[in-house]
């Protein structure tokens, strides 16, 4: 059985929604259940369920407000992952801990490698590579961390579906174009992780995205093109024009060889993901605008 800790975020939920089409048993629980930032709580809660694979999506994913609260992201991110892999060796259960392209300092100009240095550039980017290192201290034999980027799905709310929202409301936007990363569907990656666990792959550092590269601005231009709303109406703007807290990487884009040396499948190309994806998150727009 699969345990799916953070079940409530976007990949938490598009996880059980890949597990249940695959009929994996599995179970899953939010904050309101376990608090990843209590040791206590993560090992009693882990042994009394007994899982055979953890999944912990539970994160400060606040990366603004991190900068300003980087105690606090550092609790969930960093001792709350260390807290879990303890929890999982004492359960032996395998670990599957979700982590982020900010862990790099995004000034490379090819793509980053599962060994390439990390240099992060943010509070959020600094707690997340401190959880990745606590995961690997606590159980290198029994843990996987999958790398992830510019995640979206039909769940919660996300970059995509924003412009999804935007172009069936024919509103003009000003898109980042100088920022350059992988796009990702979220179910995509829960069907990697799964094709990663299931192949019996060595343990360690995975980059979980899809493949190919874009910039905000592309992705935008895809969105409204595959709407059949005037691609015009996207304006490409340099980072500059949009100040933020915190520092975003200006290259995110990831590296798979090593998930094709070890003879895996590579995710999907973006841009067929994002159009194999697009009516599902349409008609979750829609639905919620119905309410």
């Amino acid at each position: 059985m699969w345990l799916i800790l953070g079940g409530e975020g976007q990949f938490g939920l598009s996880l059980q929604l890949v597990l249940s089409e695959s009929q994996i048993p599995f179970r899953a629980i939010g904050r309101d259940t376990l608090d990843i930032s209590n040791r206590e709580a993560c090992i009693r809660v882990i042994n009394e369920i007994q899982p055979e694979i953890v999944v912990n999506c539970a994160a400060w994913t606040a990366v603004d407000l991190a900068e300003d609260h980087e105690d606090e992201a550092f609790n969930i991110n960093c001792n709350g992952a260390r807290n879990v892999a303890i929890a999982c060796r004492e359960a032996k259960a395998t670990l599957i801990h979700i982590s982020t392209d900010y862990v790099f300092g995004g000034v490379s100009d090819t793509p980053y490698e599962t060994d390439s240095p990390t240099a992060p550039v943010s509070a959020y980017g600094r707690s997340k590579l401190c959880g990745e290192e606590a995961v690997r201290e606590e159980l290198p034999e029994h843990s996987y961390v999958f790398r992830t980027a510019w995640l979206y799905s039909q769940f919660q709310g996300n970059f995509v579906k924003t412009m999804v929202r935007k172009a069936l409301a024919n509103a003009p936007v000003r898109v980042v174009s100088d920022q350059l990363g992988q796009p990702t569907v979220a179910t995509d990656l829960a069907l990697h992780i799964i094709h990663v666990v299931q192949s019996n792959a060595p343990c360690g550092i995975f980059h979980g995205t899809n493949s190919g590269q874009a910039s905000w601005y592309e992705l935008s231009q895809e969105i409204y093109s595959f709407l059949a709303v005037d691609t015009f109406l996207v304006t490409p703007v340099p980072t500059s024009e949009y100040p933020t807290r915190a520092v975003r990487p200006q290259y995110s884009v990831l590296s798979h060889t090593r998930t094709i040396d070890l003879g895996l499948h590579e995710m999907p190309n973006w841009k067929s993901a994002l159009i194999n994806s697009l009516p599902a998150i349409k008609q979750q727009i829609l639905k919620e605008d119905q309410k």
